[in-house]
């Protein structure tokens, strides 16, 4: 194909028929090949979408088993999404919530906090969405603002983050002792991948409305953030309130494996002995595994790969 004809075709589906006739016999044969091989394409990805999310159906149908176990339980349990920005944390709530029971879920997605919130105890916003018995409440994005977010973009003074530091772990460790179950989860993406997803979230209409201007600077602070992460985990990834961290670039295996964590922090009654409970372990490690391997890397290259 000529450049030409390259340039002729490659908005082909939008062209017209009236335009596709004033091209010359050769062109409008190239040209419907290339409508053909794009509609193929299009076809191809949503089979692959579409078997994707039918792959998480039988997972999504066993939460509903563990909802039930909470509710006769009466047993409390929050579930943190941390992470960087892109790193595909909506997605993942997004499916795990689609069939959970409304009248025994909440997701809570705190903005800003108002003059009086910022003169009140620090977590005291966040203790006022706490889950009820039997109830699930899933924070996109938690009090772990204070560990990564605030101190590299200045939204809070040193002094402040150093108390947070000194205190999350008892805080987490008394919430537990009371019988609440609390499931931390951090999403870890490569820059390279963050950086595609912001570029396609520049550009698709869809999805523009994601992009924020903590996003806009999230690669340019990416290292103070690799280092806020790591400090975050070494502080706060305690036998009591361990943190699950999940490879999220292939944000597929990332919701899949997020659904097993779920499913088997709890021992309810499987209504699918058949599942593959088993999270895939280069998909998901522990935090402790995680400190080790930046660790490593720290030695090994002089900063932290990610």
């Amino acid at each position: 194909m000529t450049t030409e004809n390259k340039i002729n075709t490659e908005n082909i589906i939008d062209l017209s028929v009236s335009e596709i006739e004033e091209l010359s016999l050769e062109d409008q044969i190239i040209a419907l090949k290339e409508e053909v091989e794009q509609l193929q394409a299009s076809k191809k990805k949503a089979q692959t979408r579409h078997a994707r999310e039918q792959s998480l159906k039988p997972y999504q149908a066993e939460l509903i088993g563990l909802q039930k176990y909470l509710e006769e339980t009466k047993k409390r349990m929050i579930i943190l999404y941390e992470g960087r920005d892109a790193s595909g944390k909506g997605g993942t709530i997004r499916r795990v919530a689609r069939y959970m029971n409304e009248k025994h879920y909440r997701v809570v997605a705190l903005g800003k906090p108002t003059q009086q919130q910022r003169s009140q105890w620090y977590f005291q916003r966040y203790v006022e969405q706490f889950p009820r018995g039997g109830e699930i409440v899933m924070f996109d994005r938690s009090w772990y603002n204070r560990a990564m977010v605030e101190p590299v973009l200045g939204f809070c003074t040193p002094e402040e983050h150093a108390v947070f530091m000194k205190g999350v772990t008892g805080f987490e460790k008394d919430l537990v002792r009371q019988g609440t179950i609390l499931i931390k989860i951090y999403f870890s993406v490569t820059k390279a991948e963050q950086a595609r997803r912001f570029e396609r979230r520049k550009t698709d209409p869809l999805r523009q409305w994601k992009l924020s201007e903590v996003d806009i600077q999230a690669q340019d602070h990416w290292d103070e953030f690799t280092n806020a992460k790591y400090e975050m985990l070494k502080r706060s990834h305690t036998s009591s309130a361990p943190w699950t961290i999940v490879r999220s670039n292939d944000k597929h295996a990332a919701r899949l494996n997020v659904l097993k964590v779920i499913l088997n922090s709890v021992p309810y009654k499987h209504g699918n002995d058949e599942l593959d409970f088993i999270p895939d372990p280069d998909i998901v490690v522990s935090g402790a595994r995680e400190i080790e391997t930046m660790e490593a890397d720290r030695l090994k290259k002089g900063k932290f790969k990610a």
